[in-house]
């Protein structure tokens, strides 16, 4: 190894089975409440069912969590050593849901960083940089080549796997699900690293943005005069390159991110990921509709919900708005950044489908001892890539950020299904297998919400589920039909009324909108209009549990790679602001040295 750090000490396997274990039995009980599929909220009275409690009480409880945490602080649910040992929660006769402020503490008690599992990102970054100083650049500014939370993302891992390769005196990196290839051209750019990104598409997109990246780049490069105001000159060459990509600049930085964070499959997901539970109903009404994509949501008077999360989830800099950048002409030609990069120093972009049975010889012919990483790797890509690295004795280390719970494969859900690969993304470790365990796809589609930023007031109003819900009980009585393949998608953005909504839907699926009178339309609103307050109050259920499922399936992973003999050293590290990328724990792990 090129440096001689004492890596953090992590829990040991047993220790992270006992965890397991409790969080097994609180999810036993609690899973139902994320499987609910919110379509068929009033079709199959979905709250009767499953909450033996008034809305209202579900709702004022959860508005006064602060309350509730002063009452029974997490240091006191710190100490309690056994999920029994909170009040009861679910009845156990009709498994209904009894006590919310109960629910509440357990679902804060599970998540990640409160029970311990954690390693801290600045701890381990200077674990890795040993005695030597810490290599900073705060010149180089991410956020004028890509939005804000692609920014963040990228200079928090770009670091962290800059550092592991030094720590490991590794110089190839393999990027896996690489997209438009952000991370990997700026490993290559700043840091000197030799990266391949391989991703099933895109790579003819992600190549032309990184030649267009790396034309920019020179043009800072070579800035090194400052002349008397500080400001560094510029050649008259110099100024005409920056001219001709001053555009392709613009280009990459207003491209979407979809491509690389691949969108849902479910129209479900689409109108719920990210939800915020309106504080009081009439409020939704006034609030604009936004598109599931949009970053920069804000909403006032949301749930005060930050007591429910663990201490120093959101960063201090966070706020209920991302801000978007401004910055003055003076402060852009102030922005230096060195140029590391040379010939040897590459990113190639290829294009290949990756399983856990993938040969790297075959698609990197040059293949020597390296990193794997990936962010926001989607539904099995992350598991399979840590298949990957326990498998190849070239990949010596790995950094991974899944994404798109939903998409993952279970082993023990619809075992009549055949897939086309054997292994399956979930369960991965040997203790969840024998448990033969299963989430169910709503749970992992839950598991996608972020609590956090609904905690500071971002996301989408409940109005649209409402019309879906409503949609769904008009389709089974006036129809006939009980199960639909095909998805609504985002009609109620494009709706101008409820009426509207229900016409436009219809019609998407194929349905006679025409038989249908508005004035029966309306009937069906004004029915479920009082009862709306029971699926705002329960998706803030869901959006409550959401940080268990997760956690379940990280533990999975990180039990994984200890159940493992070669491995020396694992960990879980959170390395984005859960505000800016909610999907923001990175599996680490190294194998130990030969």
């Amino acid at each position: 190894m090129a440096a001689s750090g004492q890596l953090p000490v992590t829990q040991d396997l047993s220790t992270l089975h006992a965890k397991l274990q409790k969080l097994l039995r609180f999810l036993r009980e609690a899973l139902p409440i994320s499987n609910a599929h919110t379509v068929d909220f009033y079709t199959e009275s979905v709250w009767e069912k499953l909450v033996d409690l008034p809305p209202e009480t579900v709702l004022s409880a959860l508005r006064t969590s602060a309350a509730a945490s002063e009452a029974c602080p997490l240091e006191e649910a710190g100490r309690m050593s056994d999920v029994t040992d909170f009040p009861k929660i679910f009845c156990e006769t009709s498994q209904k849901l009894v006590n919310v402020e109960a629910f509440a503490l357990a679902a804060k008690y599970y998540s990640v960083q409160n029970l311990g599992i954690c390693t801290s990102f600045d701890q381990l970054l200077v674990a890795l940089h040993g005695n030597q100083k810490q290599k900073t650049d705060e010149n180089v500014k991410l956020d004028e080549f890509m939005n804000l939370k692609k920014s963040h993302e990228v200079q928090a891992m770009s670091e962290l796997i800059s550092s592991i390769a030094e720590y490991c005196g590794i110089k190839q990196i393999i990027d896996l699900g690489s997209g438009k290839g952000y991370l990997s051209s700026f490993l290559s750019l700043k840091y000197g690293l030799k990266v391949y990104g391989i991703d099933s598409s895109n790579t003819r997109g992600a190549e032309e943005r990184n030649r267009k990246l790396k034309k920019h780049w020179k043009v800072y490069g070579r800035r090194s005069k400052p002349d008397v105001s500080g400001l560094a000159l510029q050649t008259t060459k110099e100024r005409k390159v920056q001219d001709e990509t001053k555009a392709d600049i613009e280009g990459i930085c207003n491209s979407s991110t979809a491509s690389q964070e691949k969108p849902p499959a479910s129209d479900f997901l689409s109108e719920f990921s990210g939800s915020v539970i309106s504080d009081i109903r009439r409020q939704m009404e006034n609030l604009k509709v936004y598109s599931h994509r949009e970053e920069n949501l804000c909403f006032e008077n949301a749930f005060s919900l930050r007591d429910l999360l663990p201490v120093n989830a959101i960063e201090p800099n966070s706020s209920s708005q991302i801000p978007k950048r401004k910055m003055s002409e003076a402060s852009k030609e102030r922005r230096k950044i060195t140029l590391k990069s040379n010939e040897s120093n590459i990113y190639s972009p290829l294009t290949s489908i990756i399983t856990a049975d993938s040969e790297l010889h075959d698609i990197i012919k040059d293949l020597e001892d390296c990193l794997m990483v990936g962010l926001h790797t989607c539904g099995d890509l992350a598991p399979n890539t840590l298949r990957i690295f326990t498998s190849k004795s070239e990949v010596k280390g790995v950094c991974s950020v899944g994404c798109c719970y939903h998409l993952l494969s279970e082993e023990f859900e619809n075992l009549h299904k055949e897939y086309t690969q054997e292994r399956r993304g979930f369960p991965m470790c040997h203790y969840l297998k024998e448990e033969r365990w299963c989430c169910g796809r709503n749970a992992r589609m839950s598991a996608c919400l972020a609590l956090e930023r609904v905690a500071v007031g971002q996301g989408l109003p409940t109005e649209s589920l409402f019309y879906r819900a409503i949609l769904q009980d008009i389709i089974k009585e006036c129809y006939g039909i009980t199960k639909c393949d095909r998805h609504v998608g985002k009609i109620y953005s494009k709706s101008s009324s409820f009426p509207d909504y229900v016409r436009k839907s219809l019609k998407k699926l194929g349905l006679d909108e025409s038989k249908l009178p508005e004035k029966i339309i309306m009937d069906y609103y004004e029915k479920y209009k009082p009862r709306m307050n029971e699926l705002e109050a329960f998706n803030m259920l869901k959006v409550v549990l959401a940080p268990c499922i997760e956690t379940l399936i990280l533990l999975d992973r990180l039990c994984y790679l200890k159940e493992q003999d070669d491995i020396m050293w694992s960990a879980l590290v959170r390395l984005f602001d859960p505000v800016k990328s909610p999907r923001c724990y990175a599996i680490i792990a190294l194998k130990k040295q030969q």
